[in-house]
């Protein structure tokens, strides 16, 4: 192994160690949708938001299970929009990515406009958009640098996200408990307020929409592992703990917001955050400039990996033939330097446009025709994963490393929720159906450019296939070697 290792360093671009894996996986999708976001959720649902988290991450877990086995079975950077490529054809490979870096486009800019403001409160003499900028200077240099330093960078944030929530998990199920200092048994809150389930299952269901926002993202660990130096233990590592990652700090964190405090006396998130609240309750000493801080690191390690994510999604789109060649021209270190600059002039875009132009509701529309991209994604990981495996021989499967149980029946119960989600999305208030309506936009806009970029493909491959043949009749010898 050690030998492996010094090559890669002496004769290519540094890989990702495992520890950086291991990290980007457990901290990866702890970002402001947790730390700030779980209170709408709580607000819209009330103590069975615990069941929207629930049900959400089994979705997120049998999508990543059945990624897993394809990513195992065949590493890729850009990884499931090379497997719907080859699974489904041109056509699922350029929607699925351009849609996913449509929305991380989103994200970075919505992490940078949450970082400008918390970094504007603790120095209100700076404007925010200045912060927010300067956040995507940051962190535009750090994936540039190499892939080495996005790792180093998003081990250290990644560590401190999850040291805080740990905390958060041990002294908040003391404090339910009463056997805190000052606390007493609050378990009763779970359903004395209007009930367990105070808004009906419908909004649990409605809520799952939320939720699977929040644990979008999970994906990043499978492609930091096809960049590491072990990519198939890599991925199996990233896939088989992602449950108990969603359990534990998805799940447990919401089931200790909604025991410790009545659902409906939840400050709103835009005055005090949940877990800065809940750590304040604690009596832990300076608690808000501390979750504040936390919340920061959590907005910065969101901004770092949803830009590696772009970039390399942009790359692989490029290489595809579905996005110009240039976006795919990497570095001596293999860093893709135009796909990471693109994504960040997005980014950029979209906050300038938020702050000068906040009432135009182009901000709003960004954020919301990418909401349901993390549903349109699961449903083709899981349509490519049944087309991939019906095309195996009985030998190919039985080499697999890493299988989805009970093929086909999770895989078409995904594609089942997707779709019963968006149902629900429809009639559950203006906010669904403004999503559902909005994300269908940018999916129209892409079907519009799709016949331009097919035709291009083609023309691309034909002229390939002729130069191919035209080498052959010139080296007959050659070709005949």
């Amino acid at each position: 192994m050690s030998a492996d290792t010094s090559g890669a360093k002496s004769h290519g671009p540094k890989k990702l160690r495992s520890r950086h894996v291991t990290m980007i996986t457990l901290g990866g999708i702890i970002g402001s949708s947790l730390f700030v976001g779980s209170a709408n959720v709580i607000h819209a649902v009330g103590p069975a938001a615990v069941i929207s988290y629930l049900i959400g991450g089994l979705l997120v877990f049998l999508a990543m299970r059945m990624l897993g086995e394809m990513a195992a079975a065949r590493p890729a950077v850009g990884s499931f929009m090379e497997y719907a490529r080859v699974g489904l054809g041109d056509w699922a490979g350029y929607f699925v990515g351009w849609l996913y870096w449509y929305f991380w486009v989103g994200v970075i800019a919505y992490e940078a406009v949450v970082g400008g403001s918390i970094l504007h409160g603790w120095v209100p003499s700076i404007p925010q958009w200045i912060f927010s900028v300067l956040l995507l200077l940051v962190f535009t240099g750090a994936n540039l640098v190499s892939l080495r330093s996005f790792g180093e960078t998003e081990f250290w944030l990644a560590s401190i996200k999850v040291a805080a929530i740990v905390v958060f998990l041990v002294v908040g199920t003391l404090f339910a408990l009463g056997l805190w200092p000052n606390a007493q048994f609050a378990v009763p809150n779970l359903w004395e307020h209007g009930g367990f389930m105070p808004e009906g299952f419908g909004a649990v269901i409605g809520g799952v929409a939320i939720v699977i926002f929040s644990y979008f993202g999970t994906e990043i660990a499978v492609m930091a592992a096809s960049e590491s130096e072990d990519p198939a233990k890599g991925v199996r590592q990233a896939t088989s703990t992602v449950i108990w990652r969603i359990l534990i700090f998805f799940v447990g964190a919401v089931l200790l917001i909604v025991t410790i405090v009545p659902w409906n006396q939840l400050p709103d998130p835009k005055e005090k955050a949940p877990f800065a609240h809940l750590f304040s309750l604690y009596g832990l000493p300076g608690a808000d400039v501390v979750m504040s801080a936390v919340i920061l690191t959590a907005v910065c390690s969101v901004l770092n990996s949803g830009l590696y994510s772009a970039a390399r999604m942009f790359s692989s789109i490029a290489q595809q033939g579905y996005a110009p060649k240039i976006i795919a021209r990497k570095s001596a270190g293999g860093i893709p330097v135009a796909a990471v600059i693109a994504s960040t002039l997005g980014g950029y875009a979209a906050v300038l446009i938020n702050f000068t132009a906040p009432d135009s509701g182009i901000f709003d529309f960004i954020m919301n025709s990418a909401g349901l991209v993390a549903l349109f994604v699961y449903a083709f990981i899981a349509l490519t994963q049944l087309r991939t495996r019906a095309r195996m021989t009985p030998e190919e499967t039985a080499a697999l490393k890493l299988r989805m149980w009970l093929h086909p029946w999770l895989g078409i119960l995904v594609i089942a929720a997707v779709v019963g989600i968006v149902v629900v999305m429809l009639f559950s208030g203006d906010s669904g159906r403004t999503q559902v309506w909005t994300s269908l936009v940018s999916v129209a806009v892409l079907a519009i450019f799709w016949p331009l970029v097919n035709k291009k493909l083609k023309a691309r491959r034909a002229a390939a296939e002729k130069d191919e043949a035209a080498e052959k009749d010139e080296d007959p010898v050659g070709a005949s070697k």
